[in-house]
């Protein structure tokens, strides 16, 4: 018997439906399966520099064929085939628990395009999936869901987003750290059961992450060999284009976890020193026009919890070698955080004062970055407080459960909103950045 889980494009899906309503999710017993060469979890991930592609990963408990069948919806089923490599992984709990992470990159996508597909070997099989090739075309205008802190017990906004992306609301997932409370825990059982959780989404959609705080055990080893992010660094940082956006992740946990090695901090500091530099030539700025980045730990924040951010001189953002510099000097334009359980818009900010674009416009032609914390997913942890007394770079706050929507329109608008899943999937705040200049100079 083989025991799927998937992640397309970076995704990360559930195999079955019977997972999709459970607000405390089953936990799969894997005592019977340890030969299983089944897929446990399935998803989906972008590849960066590769148009018309993107890589498959999932799971099994023993060796097998790493493969993928896939075809034109409406065409031949499964007319063609490819083939990839299955990694051990080997969890480091008690049980030395192992498993198999299989890869395969498909190639050759016609973009926009919608393709069925399926996963394993002939010792078994996937359920059937769908998905739909990104469009290469600056032009295009991608939708995203956006969240983080999203949990295996209590992960309230799971069924509507599961819903949401099955619907084809949107064209990719970030999730902004924070997976399973804890991915190791059980011996990475609760791990197992988070992707089978997310498969409805991941298994359809590319599912995009960064490294939170709850993912460091054993070195975050359970978030490097799960997911297959773009680039070379274990899905720790990268950066990828999507439509007329050029999109960083990175680890804000290499400011807090030293013992797992200091030069971190500053290879990635470096890294996106590098990456802004060449975002920033004016052949790719002209492109690809917005600069988006996600973090797990925010700059800035009004909890009530004596996190990092509630500071001013938070590590993140002044810490040698700080962020907030580095992102002000490269005309980043909206920052996207997680870690606080809240929802939290900030007006334009840099070096804790306010650079709205106007009183009355603030968020057009704004004179220092956007952020926007969005944690409240759901998870064990339940949703934070807020401090009664805000500064003065708070724009709106919410304690509700639910998730963010953005849209990259065009060169010169975006749109965020926020979803409260306590209120049944209202929208209960939005707004639009417009920006009819990018980069430093817009600043000024």
């Amino acid at each position: 018997m083989l025991i799927f889980y998937f992640l397309l494009l970076v995704i990360n899906a559930p195999s079955s439906g019977r997972y999709l309503y459970f607000r405390h999710a089953p936990i799969y017993d894997d005592s019977k399966a340890i030969h299983s060469s089944r897929c446990i979890y399935s998803a989906l991930s972008a590849l960066i520099g590769a148009p018309g592609s993107m890589v498959v990963t999932w799971t099994t408990f023993n060796k097998t064929e790493s493969k993928v069948e896939y075809g034109l919806l409406g065409g031949r089923l499964f007319e063609m085939s490819a083939k990839g490599d299955a990694t051990l992984f080997v969890d480091s709990g008690e049980e030395r628990r192992k498993m198999f992470i299989h890869r395969v990159t498909l190639t050759g996508l016609k973009p926009a395009a919608n393709y069925v597909y399926h996963c394993g070997s002939d010792e078994g099989w996937s359920d059937v999936f769908l998905f739909t090739a990104l469009n290469d075309s600056s032009s295009f205008s991608p939708r995203f869901a956006l969240y983080g802190d999203l949990g295996n017990e209590n992960p309230q906004s799971l069924a509507r987003l599961q819903k949401e992306t099955q619907l084809g609301m949107y064209d990719a997932i970030l999730h902004i750290g924070d997976f399973a409370y804890d991915m190791d825990e059980d011996n990475a059982r609760i791990g197992d059961e988070f992707m089978r959780q997310i498969q409805s989404i991941a298994a359809y959609v590319p599912y995009m992450t960064c490294p939170g705080n709850h993912e460091s055990a054993y070195n975050f080893s359970n978030y490097r060999n799960r997911f297959s992010m773009p680039g070379q660094t274990e899905s720790l940082w990268y950066s990828w284009n999507l439509g007329s956006a050029h999109i960083i992740s990175l680890s804000t946990e290499v400011y807090f976890y030293l013992e797992f090695g200091q030069e971190l901090l500053f290879k990635q500091y470096e890294w996106l020193r590098n990456d802004l530099e060449e975002a920033n030539r004016p052949e790719n700025r002209a492109v690809r026009p917005w600069i988006i980045t996600m973090g797990h730990r925010p700059m800035y924040c009004s909890d009530d919890d004596q996190d990092d951010c509630t500071k001013f001189d938070s590590y993140v953002c002044n810490q040698s070698p700080g962020l907030e510099d580095l992102f002000y000097r490269y005309g980043v334009d909206v920052e996207l955080w997680a870690h606080e359980h809240t929802y939290e818009r900030l007006w334009p900010v840099y070096g804790d004062k306010v650079y709205n674009g106007s009183r009355e416009r603030p968020y057009v032609n704004p004179k220092a970055p956007v952020h926007i914390i969005t944690g409240s997913a759901g998870c064990r942890e339940r949703t934070d407080k807020f401090n009664p007394n805000p500064k003065e770079w708070s724009a709106f706050r919410s304690t509700d459960y639910g998730y963010s929507r953005m849209q990259v329109v065009n060169a010169t608008h975006l749109y965020l909103e926020q979803v409260s899943d306590d209120q049944y999937g209202k929208v209960i705040d939005s707004i639009w950045v417009v920006k009819e200049k990018h980069g430093f100079s817009a600043w000024l």
